[in-house]
């Protein structure tokens, strides 16, 4: 049974999901053409006037990155009234915080950022809101709450959450079961938020992280850190690793163990772990999905928010100021549903 905190971190989670379903659903609704103030459910769809959007994404050095930047552009041709300028990915946060500026130069009419660093970003947000022009901030969260007009998140702690409650189903029965979790960047926020929600979650049914180690996102690090805990836990029950990227290398060094007395559960939902739950040819059994269409999102997002639009489907007719999304576990029976809009790791 999940303890009080446990349920209402996935409320809010589910509660983030209905809302971002009102944007799909606001977007495919008929009528007339552009408004000149906020209305609901009308004519999201129809081709209103142009705007032009400034989006500024990370270096597309990981799967899950680059599917954020690519999907941010593939939205954006769907609507011919969206005129979209791209930055050049970077992890470099002067950078960024210049290309912001760029685009407060050019009067743009929104900003969809994913910034490298929120908190040194966070100034040139707020340059850009106090401009009038409205910051969509992705993924990483600034350190104001002036410095965004809408934040839309993935949900790490929900992603943890979702891990231990499948390996509870699985193993809640067996209380002595050895649990072992495959981190990422532990000095990050949402690294800590994850290894908190998987705490959590197995503490509600009685278990707990026997052995836990830490990588660095990468297929390298991933198979480095799983080849030391496999050599220093001789059985191992069930293994949460965060991301499907360094995934690749975790299971490289359990197969170069010839270790199989456990089932894993992946993190981020990439196609790679997807194919494998599919084929059922690994340890991998299920992943917990980390979306790759933020900034998608904010893309259309921006649009409603510039021609003066709302969410189809909320009585409210202002688009909401945080949207989080939520963070399902795929497995074999549902992979199917999942697995056409997964990135490739």
């Amino acid at each position: 049974m999940l303890g009080a905190t446990t349920r209402r971190r996935q409320l809010l989670a589910a509660a983030g999901a209905l809302l971002l379903a009102g944007v799909v659903a606001g977007c495919t609704t008929g009528g007339g053409g552009a408004n000149t103030g906020p209305t609901n459910n009308t004519g999201n769809d129809d081709a209103g006037t142009t705007i032009t959007i400034g989006f500024s994404g990370p270096a597309a050095d990981h799967g899950w990155l680059g599917a954020i930047n690519s999907a941010a552009i593939a939205e954006a041709k769907k609507y011919p009234d969206i005129n979209l300028v791209v930055a050049e990915g970077t992890n470099d946060a002067n950078l960024q915080i210049s290309q912001v500026e760029t685009f407060i130069n050019d009067k743009v009419d929104a900003i969809v950022l994913l910034p490298t660093d929120g908190a040194a970003l966070t100034a040139v947000a707020i340059k850009a809101m106090e401009a009038g022009i409205p910051v969509i901030n992705v993924d990483r969260e600034f350190s104001s709450t002036f410095a965004a007009r809408v934040t839309i998140l993935g949900d790490n702690y929900g992603m943890g959450v979702s891990a231990g409650t499948y390996i509870c189903g699985q193993l809640g029965g067996k209380p002595d079961s050895v649990i072992a979790e495959i981190a990422g960047i532990d000095s990050l926020p949402l690294t800590q938020d994850r290894s908190r929600g998987f705490a959590d979650a197995l503490d509600d049914c009685g278990l707990k992280v026997t052995n836990r180690v830490a990588a660095d996102f990468t297929v390298q690090g991933g198979e480095a850190v799983t080849s030391q805990l496999l050599a220093a836990a001789p059985h191992i029950d069930a293994i949460w690793n965060h991301d499907d990227d360094q995934g690749v290398g975790v299971l490289a060094a359990i197969e170069a163990a010839g270790r199989s007395e456990f089932f894993m559960v992946g993190g981020a939902g990439s196609a790679n772990a997807m194919r494998h739950i599919q084929a059922g040819d690994s340890s991998l059994q299920a992943t917990v999905i980390y979306p790759s269409t933020q900034a998608a999102d904010g893309i259309r997002l921006a649009r409603l928010l510039v021609q003066g639009k709302s969410l189809g489907d909320l009585v409210e007719v202002e688009v909401p100021n945080r949207i989080v999304l939520n963070a399902p576990v795929v497995t074999k029976d549902n992979v199917a549903k999942y697995l056409p809009t997964a990135f490739e790791s």
